[in-house]
């Protein structure tokens, strides 16, 4: 069952602030705020929602396309994706643009500030949703406006079943459009900030949002994540963690790990568990695709965190 994840593909600079970005910014002198981080800890990686995302699939065996625009200097990124085995056939190039990137600087509380050129991401539209490619699952997470209510509508007038994912593209929409976009999805994943901002914008509550989908998926960082389907409640708890290293790229992680369990038929308290548990990989290694496991040593994870197989 393979999924079509239309978002972005970035080149990601992260840098690491030794510090806390709380200490050296003043509340009251916020409206004139000019401040410096020394960031002695630099790296460049292939980031973007549908690439991560992708990605993640790849690794626990789901079947997933990224679909997205990309620039000039998009080389090294098709060379790594090839390398890796995700699929370019939904990548498309346009020369007169730089393919998106993301400046990243995180603290030691795993805060972050974020500035995104878009760049090709912005002619995200020009791709299309194909009705006859053996699409079973969609994906919308963030890219270019125009991008996200066309493939939504684009997917919803195939039949193809829809993951909402609006992440950082949730602030360009307003309560109209992110109604609209509940209707034509079968799930929505967003984080507990964003979870707020869709409720206040559409003007209705988490539970009164969550019975127009077969499910709605919450996540709460440290805490785990609730996922409302069915009329219940699913509490899932976060998984073990060794070394915190860097967020960057765990809610991709995360999503991935609910695409297989919907790819695979799983209930929603396994499918939330491994996605979980693919957040905790991710937040252990610098970068959002420098991580690798093995089928048994995920297992094995799995069942040290959970008090149950997979």
């Amino acid at each position: 069952m393979s999924a079509l994840i239309c978002g972005s593909v970035a080149f990601d600079t992260v840098m690491v602030f030794e510090g806390r970005f709380q200490d050296h910014i003043l509340a009251d002198r916020i409206h004139v705020l000019n401040v410096a981080f020394l960031v002695p800890a630099l790296r460049r990686n292939f980031g973007g929602c549908a690439g991560n995302i992708a990605f993640n699939l790849k690794l626990l065996g789901g079947e997933g396309r990224a679909m997205a625009t990309v620039g000039s200097d998009f080389g090294p990124y098709e060379a790594w994706m090839r390398a890796n085995g995700l699929s370019l056939d939904y990548i498309e190039r346009l020369d007169t643009e730089y393919t998106a990137q993301a400046y990243i600087t995180t603290d030691f509380d795993s805060n972050q500030i974020t500035a995104f050129h878009p760049g090709a991401m912005m002619f995200a539209h020009k791709n299309r949703v194909p009705a006859d490619a053996g699409i079973r699952i969609g994906v919308v997470a963030p890219e270019n406006r125009d991008g996200m209510v066309q493939h939504s509508e684009q997917f919803f007038a195939a039949g193809i079943r829809v993951l909402f994912d609006p992440g950082q593209g949730l602030p360009m929409f307003g309560g109209d459009d992110l109604r609209k976009f509940i209707g034509e999805a079968t799930w929505i994943a967003v984080n507990d900030y964003e979870g707020g901002l869709l409720a206040e914008r559409t003007g209705q509550s988490l539970e009164q949002i969550a019975r127009q989908v077969e499910a709605l998926i919450v996540t709460r960082g440290a805490e785990g994540s609730q996922i409302h389907a069915g009329g219940k409640v699913h509490e899932i708890p976060p998984a073990r963690i060794g070394t915190l290293a860097d967020p960057t790229g765990c809610g991709d992680a995360y999503r991935a790990g609910l695409l297989y369990g919907l790819q695979h038929g799983l209930d929603w308290p396994t499918t939330g568990r491994i996605a979980s548990l693919m957040g905790a990989i991710k937040i252990e290694h610098h970068g959002t695709q420098n991580h690798r496991f093995g089928r048994a040593d995920f297992e094995a994870r799995f069942k040290a965190s959970f008090g149950r197989e997979l």
